[in-house]
């Protein structure tokens, strides 16, 4: 029995464990793997995109603290400028390093960590949830907690509590498309950068500014897309994509690729999942391919890697107190239980594959330093006196989801799921119950920004 357990080790769960443990609680940290960071460390996700909104950083505390650890030990260069243009800064890292360092942050704070275990069952009874049940390699065993954070990403204890939730967009179900990304190495980055330098009309992201890819010690750009268009054309690319898309990591000449785009998924059936990972690594070694070929300064890259599992960027989200709304965001409206803030951009990769009018920019724009808050009550259900959710599948709009979900928010909801969590438990109120004054003060003290 433990005073807070919680289901996934990705960005979010992390997060929230440490928050939790330094609230004084009982943690457990429920992984299926054997690291943590998730997408982060798992599959290729990179760099960190946003902490910023303007000049202000809107994501500190526990996550903040994570990036300065690694920029100490030479693991992270820190937040650096976006040169893709997009948004305010990107923060590359070392995916090994990230999965040493928040093994340590666990150890310094008392966390246990049980790996390879997936939780099957759930025992919820009279709104709250008593226990979990889990499978590992010696069959099922029963971990029970008071409260309990849901980082799981498809809001996975909610679904086996019974709890309602919703599912992609809103007309039709349908979620944003799944990427399998992959790393490049031997990339001669300055080659790249003097082929940017001299072809405008291959890089409409950079608006025609191309200094901006001078302006950080790694590389991240959008662009080849005549490239793109004639390989489309050609056969040598068979799916749709604007762009070809890729990030420099903390290590120079190695890149992450994020470009593939798989369609008509639903990231929650096994099925649909088996498919889009086989699409997906056909869609990379095609990508690679055409770089390889096509593009100065990959002649020598070799593929290095494509995740154990696809990129998701939406499925499940509770059905929470209070539903996140695109308005909110783009309206950067004020709550009084703020729990975190952000500044990306509502970013929506549209279920069809390709740019769709319903989602015009002019609709869904911030303007430069707008921040936006999280409110409290997104994290917790009406029918959930225990159970606290964080991450990509906090209570939101379609729309909206399209803005939190990327790591550093969710990393900060992360934060704040976990020190409600441990607050929830060392007094004995419900998710409910709790002193949001109390939650915010705390997590201030944790270093969190709520401006």
């Amino acid at each position: 029995m433990y005073d807070v357990a919680v289901i996934g080790g990705g960005i979010a769960g992390c997060m929230a464990a440490l928050a939790a443990a330094r609230c004084g609680a009982d943690v457990i940290l429920i992984e299926r793997y054997g690291f943590l960071g998730g997408t982060l460390t798992a599959c290729g996700t990179g760099p960190m995109m946003t902490f910023h909104a303007g000049d202000i950083q809107a994501v500190q505390g526990i996550s903040g603290e994570l990036i300065e650890r690694l920029k100490r030990k030479g693991l992270s260069p820190g937040h650096i400028f976006d040169t893709t243009g997009y948004t305010y800064s990107v923060t590359p890292f070392s995916a090994e390093g990230m999965k040493l360092e928040l093994e340590a942050m666990m150890a310094e704070a008392g966390v246990t960590l049980l790996y390879h275990s997936i939780v099957c069952d759930a025992e919820f009874d009279a709104g709250r949830l008593r226990a979990v049940e889990i499978y590992s390699k010696n069959g099922k065993r029963r971990i029970g907690a008071k409260m309990f954070v849901d980082a799981s990403g498809d809001c996975d204890l909610s679904v086996l509590a019974g709890l309602p939730f919703t599912k992609g967009r809103e007309t039709d179900g349908k979620c944003q498309p799944l990427t399998m990304n992959f790393k490049l190495t031997k990339v001669d980055t300055e080659r790249v950068r003097e082929y940017i330098m001299s072809n405008n009309d291959e890089f409409p992201r950079l608006k025609g500014d191309l200094k901006k890819v001078t302006r950080a010690c790694r590389l991240s750009i959008g662009g080849y897309v005549k490239t793109l268009q004639n390989a489309q054309r050609d056969g040598r690319i068979t799916f749709d994509r604007e762009d070809i898309l890729f990030f420099e990591t903390n290590i120079p000449g190695e890149f992450i690729v994020n470009t593939t785009r798989v369609i008509n998924a639903d990231p929650t059936l096994p099925e649909d999942l088996t498919r889009a990972e086989i699409e997906g690594r056909k869609q990379a070694w095609e990508v690679y391919d055409l770089l390889k070929d096509s593009a100065p300064g990959f002649e020598r890259a070799e593929l290095e890697f494509t995740g154990p599992f696809i990129g998701i960027r939406s499925s499940r989200q509770i059905k929470g107190s209070y539903t996140l709304t695109a308005e909110d965001i783009v309206g950067c409206r004020e709550f009084d239980d703020t729990i975190a803030r952000g500044g990306y951009p509502i970013d929506i990769h549209a279920p069809e594959g390709k740019d769709n009018a319903m989602y015009e920019k002019t609709k869904l724009s911030l303007e430069y330093g707008d921040m936006y808050s999280i409110p409290y009550r997104a994290l917790i259900t009406d029918g959930a006196d225990n159970i606290i959710t964080a991450g990509r599948s906090i209570s939101a709009t379609f729309e909206a989801q399209a803005a939190i979900r990327v790591s550093p928010i969710a990393g900060a909801t992360g934060h704040a799921a976990g020190a409600a969590a441990g607050l929830c438990a060392l007094t004995g109120v419900s998710v409910h119950e709790l002193d949001t004054v109390q939650l915010q003060e705390t997590l201030k003290a944790q270093g969190a920004f709520l401006g």
